[in-house]
């Protein structure tokens, strides 16, 4: 999502007001979240007119993925959805249209979100994470245990793996995801497509977005990262599982390792086994 300038009118003003008291928040708990003052903010829903530097801060204080104005203008169809550069014929033809449409419309989101939360990092002391950027769309949406983890290290592996993503797109590649972070970079995708394909003229089910389990084979990205339970590891000198009361399967142990920051750890996937040296 590119930064750019919006003209303030008396209608944006009463979306942005209107989307505040929806949300629950007072005029000083949206401008603290926008990164802007209170006057400012308040200018804001009085009509005037959005800085381009401030566009993203009021987006993500609004939980808005682009300005409610430009989305009431925008209506995505499936022949532009074709032309998005992660448009997979692959996931078309297994899991449909819409899955299809959901990918490529999600994919330029979130690469966007994090090219720009790495050049924020890049800027910023080593170890520092996206809690610390004045502006991040990522914050809201990576599985909220993990915030302080979230360095630039991890961000260019979310990098690396979105672009291989789009690759095998592009190439008409089957798409299977082998890693947890290959299954969030997707997740994430088709989470984040929600507000264009709300506007699109897709016919929408209310389980659209369901194909992205049956393409993983599993519904462990949510039960596991996204459903308010506490991952924990024990570790012993043969073996390394979970300790919870439900435990997550042994793929999930992938993303504690990818987080430590501390140790390296060469790890080996097969049946039923981990082994980590």
């Amino acid at each position: 999502m590119a930064s750019k300038s919006i003209q303030g009118s008396q209608e944006l003003a009463k979306k942005i007001r209107s989307r505040r008291n929806e949300l629950g928040f007072t005029i000083e708990e949206a401008a603290k979240r926008a990164g802007v003052g209170t006057k400012t903010w308040c200018r804001y829903e009085a009509g005037e007119s959005i800085r381009e530097d401030k566009y993203r801060g009021v987006c993500k204080a609004l939980n808005w993925n682009y300005m409610q104005e430009e989305s009431d203008e925008e209506q995505f169809n499936i022949t532009e959805c074709r032309k998005y550069e992660m448009w997979s014929d692959y996931i078309e033809e297994n899991y449909g249209e819409i899955a299809a449409a959901s990918l490529a419309i999600g994919s330029d989101l979130v690469f966007d979100y994090v090219k720009q939360d790495l050049e924020a990092l890049s800027k910023m002391p080593r170890y520092s994470h996206i809690g610390q950027i004045e502006v991040s769309f990522l914050e809201c949406i990576l599985p909220q245990q993990f915030y302080v983890r979230y360095d630039y290290e991890f961000l260019y592996a979310l990098y690396i793996t979105i672009y291989k993503l789009r690759q095998q797109a592009k190439m008409n590649l089957e798409i299977v995801t082998h890693s947890v972070l290959e299954e969030l970079a997707i997740y994430l995708m088709v989470q984040e497509s929600e507000i264009l394909m709300d506007i699109s003229d897709l016919q929408l089910d209310g389980n659209w977005q369901d194909w992205v389990f049956d393409l993983f084979g599993d519904m462990d990205i949510v039960t596991c990262l996204y459903s308010n339970i506490y991952l924990t590891l024990y570790f012993s000198k043969y073996n390394c599982f979970p300790a919870l009361s439900r435990s997550p399967p042994l793929k999930f142990i992938l993303i504690f390792l990818l987080l430590l920051s501390d140790k390296v750890f060469t790890i080996f996937i097969k049946s039923s086994f981990v082994c980590i040296c």
